[in-house]
């Protein structure tokens, strides 16, 4: 794709992007914002509704950059992502669900004998990603199982891992537009050149703290850049970038980002940057 033709999609991104918000804050003033609206980590009060903006905005203008064979996949993972996640953004802040987050906390209420909202959303997902390898599956035999299992494993795993990030403004869009910008290039690039604009064109407003990404949001755009993982070409390197996925799922359950991050320099000042002093 030329880059003429990528900066254009990624312009397309930003300005929907944009359009989305407009909407969203909108929305805010009626009761059904109020559903959408919480409190971040410094006791300010924010919107979730930033969220589906993005996974809206990032999934239809993702489709306008998809090679052929990824465009069935894109919305998909894209739209059932954003709306599974968007479930989760709603139904986990109920009381009875407070205990349910993290994968320790989804199994804990499945032995109670309860569905976590978090499970559906874990369920839903990993659903979406499985329809997306049987949509681009390459080929047929053991090989082609092997790619399948890594692409629904890439897709899930960047969206949940993604949203495990989303504890700080900015934190998963700056994670998110890196990655989409490291994508840009190969046959499969225009895949990320869309949602690299609605990520930045939402950007501002998570960091100014106007809106969080929330489940929905970074839930969509993980799911994206998942599947570009999945294009990559090497079976070596989409089997690496999943092995790295789960070290940092599994690590999360007993480690916390944030520490890590204020405790490494370079990360600390990249995390803090255009942030709002807490």
């Amino acid at each position: 794709m030329s880059s003429r033709r990528t900066a254009a999609l990624a312009l397309t991104g930003a300005l929907t992007a944009r359009l989305a918000l407009a909407g969203a804050e909108a929305l805010t003033a009626h009761p059904i914002g109020g559903s959408w609206q919480r409190t971040n980590y410094a006791g300010r009060p924010v919107s979730l509704l930033g969220g589906p903006a993005l996974a809206a905005t990032a999934t239809a203008t993702a489709l306008l950059g998809a090679p052929a064979g990824t465009c069935a996949a894109a919305a998909v993972v894209g739209a059932v992502s954003g709306v599974v996640g968007g479930y989760d953004d709603l139904a986990g802040a109920r009381p009875e669900q407070a205990r349910d987050k993290g994968l320790a906390g989804h199994l804990a209420a499945l032995r109670a004998g309860r569905v976590s909202a978090g499970a559906v959303k874990v369920a839903g997902i990993g659903a979406a990603a499985a329809v997306a390898a049987l949509l681009t599956r390459r080929g047929r035999g053991a090989g082609a199982l092997v790619d399948g299992v890594l692409t629904t494993g890439l897709i899930a795993g960047t969206a949940n891992l993604l949203n495990l990030l989303d504890l700080r403004p900015g934190r998963a869009g700056k994670v998110a537009a890196i990655c989409a910008a490291a994508g840009l290039g190969g046959p499969a690039g225009g895949l990320m050149a869309g949602p690299l604009g609605a990520t930045l064109g939402v950007l501002p407003f998570d960091l100014g703290e106007r809106v969080m990404l929330g489940d929905s949001g970074a839930n969509a755009i993980g799911a994206l850049i998942g599947l570009r993982m999945a294009q990559l070409p090497r079976r070596g390197t989409r089997a690496g970038l999943l092995a790295g996925i789960v070290a940092l799922t599994l690590a999360s359950e007993k480690v916390s980002f944030t520490k890590v991050i204020e405790a490494t320099p370079g990360l600390r000042e990249l995390d803090r940057l255009g942030r709002r002093p807490s």
